[in-house]
């Protein structure tokens, strides 16, 4: 099991309190849904608990063991935070060789299967500068999934995307989850947030301001019927 336990984590930028004592705990096999409009502090949290940034207050622990102190980045993340970028002069197929060849945990295959899952396949043999805002999402999400990491942080996956799109991004979510890996993700559409996710926090002004357990909502749901 993956777990993650956010502690009393603050941020300031420029003298400006972006998160604000946050506190929680979430573990693997879920979808956790990170509500919440721009500014509100979701993306800095992901940054944090993807090791990016450190926090100015606070500690991140990942399966126990805190993040710029024991690790300097959890063991097994894959993240997909605000723009993605690649390498142009090369196809999304090399572009993904190149990552993988870092941990060999992925070979040609593996590309391949997730480049044809993502909806690029033969688009992956072509230049990422000439690839439109949408497969640059694609690619993406591709990356961040590529080797099955424990953690799959997904911030806005959804920007830029038509609805073939969206439901790709529906079905890795939840394959994700199924696997046993632990899904974190930010949607600016409250309903694919609530449809995707098993539990959803709020994050209000870098304060998490309401905690929503779907599946027990679900189960109340079934009893009155």
């Amino acid at each position: 099991m993956t777990s993650v336990k956010i502690d009393s984590v603050s941020k300031i930028i420029r003298r400006k309190k972006v998160l604000d004592s946050v506190s929680l705990e979430i573990n693997s096999g879920k979808v956790i849904g990170f509500k919440g409009i721009n500014g509100s502090g979701k993306t800095m949290l992901m940054r944090i608990v993807s090791g990016l940034i450190r926090p100015t207050e606070g500690k991140v622990f990942i399966n126990e063991k805190q993040l710029h102190k024991d690790i300097s980045f959890p063991e097994s993340i894959g993240v997909f935070i605000e723009n993605p970028a690649f390498l142009d002069a090369y196809s999304g197929f090399e572009n993904l060789k190149i990552l993988a060849s870092i941990k060999k945990t992925a070979g040609e295959d593996r590309i391949t299967e997730v480049l044809e899952q993502v909806g690029l396949g033969d688009a992956g043999k072509k230049k990422y500068r000439k690839y439109s805002l949408g497969m640059k999402q694609r690619l993406g999400i591709a990356a961040a999934v590529l080797e099955q990491p424990d953690i799959v942080i997904l911030d806005e996956p959804t920007n830029s995307l038509d609805d073939s799109g969206v439901e790709m991004v529906k079905q890795i979510v939840l394959e994700q989850r199924d696997r046993g890996a632990l899904v974190i993700i930010s949607c600016h559409d409250a309903e694919i947030l609530e449809e995707l996710s098993d539990e959803i926090y709020t994050i209000t002004e870098g304060r998490i301001t309401d905690h929503i357990i779907l599946g027990e909502k679900n189960d109340e749901d079934k009893d009155k019927i």
